[in-house]
């Protein structure tokens, strides 16, 4: 039984043999599904009709403490699109119950400290951190799809799914996780990053591991500033070896120096120069947008092939104690049921719906 899941499958559900069948619990608003239904379409709603000149998905990467919270900030404030931090272990609260941070357990079981602090922790700490991110950052990612598709508002994210593996390359270099645990990875991600589409263009901000380094020990959290060097120049080399040519076949790239993002109204300016010629955004029509629209509104799907059930033993547990923590779940406020359907947080005209 894949641990990370256990919360992940009350969301979703799982239909692997010898698991759990878990009832759903991301919210799910049956109006919304059917505004976004076929009926809708056929009435003339298209997701292109609002679209403007500004309507993509920007993503904003670059190695640790380089500056992509300010910089994502700064163009979505400049070009008037939606702003989406990056992804934490906690992201998948804010779908569920009453939006509280929750205990970990019910969030991967995984933990930055341990991670910065022993890093190869013999309790696969670090490949959970891992799994766990990719989840959240897939999850963000569909989010900021559909509030594209929705309302035709341009989004910038920090960092996505499309390159959160220079994390997973970075830790396998260093012999933080196991060969297994790589196969593991890439064959969640084949499965699940094929539902979406990539960003249209990608804002990579070079800042030298020297550079990195220094940051985090002047600002980063006590347990941050235990990070190693070879750890930081694994996930620059990653970015640059592996990402960015890959991101560069179907998206736009600009690269910035430390020094370079500072100078705002240059970056806008290059982003207006685009022609953004290339990728498969420029194979979609209003069908196979309407496709992708209804796609996004339910999240519970497309987050099902992230329940991969592969015995790995990093993500794995016992079913008497994968039992225990879905239950102590499911009793926890507004999480016993669908939102929208729970008494106990004050969910009315439940027979209505």
């Amino acid at each position: 039984f894949i641990l990370w899941s256990v919360r992940l499958w009350s969301v979703i559900g799982s239909r692997c043999s010898g698991c759990l069948l878990i009832a759903g619990n991301l919210p799910v608003n049956p109006r919304r599904n059917l505004q976004y239904g076929w009926t809708a379409y056929v009435l003339g709603d298209r997701a292109s009709a609002k679209f403007t000149e500004h309507s993509k998905i920007f993503t904003v990467e670059g190695n640790l403490y380089s500056g992509t919270a300010k910089l994502a900030q700064q163009v979505a404030e400049a070009l008037g699109l939606r702003y989406f931090p990056e992804a934490t272990i906690h992201l998948l609260d804010r779908f569920t119950g009453d939006g509280k941070i929750l205990d970990l357990k019910y969030s991967g079981s995984c933990y930055l400290e341990t991670f910065y602090n022993e890093p190869m922790h013999p309790n696969g700490n670090s490949y959970r951190l891992q799994v766990w991110m990719y989840c959240s950052r897939f999850l963000q990612y569909i989010e900021a799809l559909d509030h594209l598709l929705s309302t035709g508002q341009g989004v910038v994210l920090e960092r996505s799914p499309y390159s959160d593996f220079v994390f997973l390359e970075a830790m396998s270099k260093q012999g933080y996780i196991k060969p297994r645990c790589v196969k593991h990875y890439y064959r969640m991600k084949h499965l699940s990053i094929c539902e979406i589409l990539p960003p249209h263009l990608t804002l990579y901000i070079d800042v030298p591991v020297s550079e990195v380094k220094k940051r985090i020990d002047e600002t980063g959290e006590p347990y941050e500033k235990k990070v190693s060097t070879a750890y930081l120049q694994s996930i620059e080399e990653a970015y640059k070896k592996s990402f960015l040519p890959q991101i560069s076949e179907t998206s736009e790239v600009l690269q910035y120096t430390a020094s370079e993002v500072d100078s705002l109204e240059r970056i806008i300016e290059d982003i207006e120069m685009l022609k953004f010629n290339k990728g498969p955004w420029l194979e979609q029509d209003d069908l196979t947008l309407h496709y992708l629209r209804c796609s996004v509104t339910d999240k519970s799907k497309l987050l099902c092939p992230l329940a991969v059930p592969d015995y790995i033993p990093e993500v794995t547990v016992g079913g008497l104690d994968a039992d225990s923590i879905y239950q102590s779940y499911r009793e926890l406020p507004g999480r016993k049921y669908a939102s929208g359907y729970n008494a106990d947080v004050g969910d009315k005209w439940i027979w209505l719906k």
